[in-house]
């Protein structure tokens, strides 16, 4: 595969992810190509924490294409289930689980708590590794505080978004256009510090 001078490896393959971040990484004029484009499969993400799983991630995603790597590692915490589901809010409903039956179980889960007690957040864990064997990544947090709605609403967005209600905007993330959606997201926010570092790497 041919690539540019300033292509990165994607270690991700949702497609509403890459979506998102290659509309916020426009001003550092990268080729983003995907994993499975160098037929990489996902690791399995042993990791305690967002960062940890990021790290793992990029690391096997840059060994894999011999290019920079970039890797998100996010998810939903809700206080009224003591954090969860957390890391594992991709597979919240089981391995093979999509948005439709997490969402699902984050309703079940959620049936008793009352208004008032539904606090949550988006956390995103963005790194940067120039190599697969980078001693020193770059590591960015964004952090985006909601409520968890009763009933889905709206249908932009991908994950929870249905389900998270954004404060001042007065509807969920699914409901907010791309451009207002990536200027209020932790996945926004996190790529919004990572730039300025990113931009200063490649020159």
């Amino acid at each position: 595969m041919t690539t540019e001078k300033h292509s990165i490896v994607l270690a991700s393959n949702n497609p509403g992810k890459r979506r998102e971040i290659e509309q916020l990484l426009q001003p550092a004029a990268v080729r983003l190509y995907p994993q499975q484009e160098f037929g990489i499969d996902s690791i399995e993400e042993t990791g305690l924490s967002f960062v940890e799983n990021a790290i793992l991630k990029a690391r096997h995603a840059a060994a894999g294409s011999n290019l920079p790597a970039l890797a998100d590692d996010s998810g939903l915490e809700v206080d009224a289930l003591k954090g969860a589901p957390g890391i594992h809010s991709a597979r919240y409903a089981g391995a093979a689980a999509d948005d439709q039956a997490n969402c699902a179980k984050l309703l079940q889960a959620m049936a008793e708590v009352p208004q008032g007690h539904r606090q949550a957040r988006f956390q995103c864990l963005l790194v940067y590794l120039r190599h697969a064997e980078d001693p020193t990544p770059l590591i960015c947090q964004g952090t985006w505080e909601g409520q968890i709605l009763t009933a889905p609403r709206g249908d932009n967005g991908f994950g929870y978004d249905p389900l998270f209600w954004v404060p001042g905007q007065n509807c969920s993330a699914a409901e907010l256009d791309p451009g207002t959606k990536n200027a209020l997201s932790h996945r926004g926010q996190a790529l919004s510090r990572l730039l300025p570092a990113l931009l200063e790497k490649l020159g």
